[in-house]
């Protein structure tokens, strides 16, 4: 399991991620962000070998379940190069 937090973020649960045999706990959490146009905030990330899922806290509840599924989707896409390959 690899998990890792935000300073400031609050913790919204987990979505795990099952790789071939490696399993990843994920941890979602709601942060502020600065908007920048019509870009959807949050998203995968990657830092220092801890993966996570930022979410926009400010987005109604139908956007941040649309947030956590895109970025699922990307840690699923980037797992499975980094351990299937």
């Amino acid at each position: 399991m690899t998990s890792s937090f935000v300073d400031g973020g609050r913790l919204l649960g987990f979505v795990r991620v099952v790789v071939g045999a490696h399993v990843f706990d994920l941890p979602v959490q709601a942060v502020s962000f600065e908007k920048d146009g019509d870009r959807s905030a949050g998203g995968f990330f990657v830092e220092k070998g801890q993966y996570g899922i930022l979410v926009d806290e400010a987005a109604p509840q139908p956007q941040v379940q649309a947030q956590i599924e895109k970025a699922t989707a990307e840690a699923v896409r980037h797992l499975s190069e980094k351990y299937l390959n």
